[in-house]
């Protein structure tokens, strides 16, 4: 029930606020903390997120002219000091806002497990890529230079139903991307798509033994011997599909099973791409078609760069960085929480854009959002990047 309280706070309640403190005590995240909670941080934080805020010194401009209703918002300090935000990004573990999203990760899969998905699968498709974030050398001095370029990698595992990351994991820019396979738990049944930078037959082949299956583009120089070839239908686009064995030694004692090799040209570009899978009961059309399907987590990293605060930081430390970031997935991931349990029509771009006009006002957030996507345009530019339509 609404009860006069602000935009904002009906927001937070959706919030699992046992796990989260849960996750403060664990990291000790409020040892000798008096007024300043990490709750507090994180709304903070978070209401920086939806308002678009772009300083320490906007934000504590924001919350000074709204002092009077800090306490309708959830906060039990009656101002909000930049120093005082800035040396709690600071200090305070960022691992505790990591573990939150990955909570908040949980409810958001379960709610989205039955969403339709562009191929007729019953089983998990997820799609792996990471984006570099860049960051200035002379600030950020702690991130190790690449090329006379400093920054971070974000890499995700991005479950397309939805979409939702289910795995993230925030590295220096230089670490190799294809590392990242060894942090994943491989889901038996569940289907990877992967970019070629990311083919190493023996970490694949740890895939394979737990019963995944992966769809990777092959590189220009893979060896390989064909066993036999299954007839195609050319004008789909498919020029082969056969079942091969790699022929370098090497390759073939880290992977000594069978591989399916399609062959096809993109409608689009009319360029041919060579896809390595070893699942062989699927149509070679499905898996084209789920390949396809991996472009959607580069749609993904393009709307967080573009709609959430991880491109300018509000600290320089490490550790501010890294809690910005994670606050940041955490809000993404509330909103598309807050849209499947109200059963909302409307895009995660519109109400990110209704949210950040509306923190103050009392209207129930079901009415809020659902009255104000009726009463919009039907006309949305076509540059503009829409997830959960």
């Amino acid at each position: 029930m609404n009860e006069g309280k602000l935009v904002f706070a009906q927001l937070m309640q959706h919030l699992p606020l046992t796990s989260f403190h849960r996750c403060v005590q664990r990291y000790a995240g409020e040892h000798k903390v008096k007024s300043f909670s990490c709750m507090d941080q994180f709304r903070c934080m978070a209401f920086a997120q939806l308002t678009y805020r772009e300083s320490l010194r906007d934000i504590e401009a924001c919350m000074r002219a709204q002092s009077a209703k800090l306490y309708h918002l959830g906060m039990r300090t009656k101002m909000v000091a930049r120093n005082t935000l800035a040396n709690a990004n600071a200090t305070r573990d960022w691992r505790i806002y990591a573990e939150f999203a990955q909570r908040l990760i949980v409810i958001a899969r379960r709610l989205y497990a039955s969403d339709a998905f562009a191929v007729e699968l019953k089983e998990t498709v997820y799609a792996l890529d990471s984006t570099l974030i860049d960051l200035c050398l002379a600030m950020f001095t702690w991130t190790p230079s690449q090329q006379g370029k400093a920054g971070i990698r974000l890499h995700t595992l991005l479950d397309l139903r939805g979409p939702i990351p289910s795995f993230l994991y925030v590295s220096e820019a230089r670490w190799a991307e294809i590392k990242i396979l060894d942090q994943l738990l491989p889901e038996p049944g569940a289907f990877y798509l992967l970019d070629r930078g990311y083919l190493d037959f023996e970490r694949l082949y740890r895939f394979h033994r737990a019963g995944s299956f992966f769809v990777i583009r092959a590189k220009s120089n893979l060896k390989a011997h064909r066993r036999f070839s299954q007839p195609v239908d050319r004008s789909t686009g498919l020029i082969c599909d056969q079942m091969i064995v790699l022929s370098f030694p090497r390759s073939r004692q880290a992977f000594p099973h069978p591989l399916r090799r399609i062959r096809m040209k993109d409608p689009n570009s009319g360029k041919q791409l060579v896809l390595l899978t070893n699942h062989f009961a699927l149509p070679a059309a499905t898996i084209c078609e789920l390949y396809r399907c991996r472009w959607q987590i580069e749609l993904f990293f393009k709307w967080i760069k573009q709609h959430l605060r991880i491109k300018a930081f509000f600290g320089t430390s490490e550790n501010a960085v890294k809690t910005q970031i994670w606050i940041a997935v955490a809000v993404y991931v509330l909103i598309a929480i807050v849209k499947k349990r109200l059963k909302l029509r409307a895009s995660l771009y519109e109400l990110l854009q209704i949210l950040s006009l509306t923190m103050f006002e009392r209207t129930p957030l079901e009415q809020l959002l659902t009255l104000s996507v009726a009463q919009e345009s039907p006309s949305q530019s076509s540059n503009q990047l829409v997830l959960f339509e």
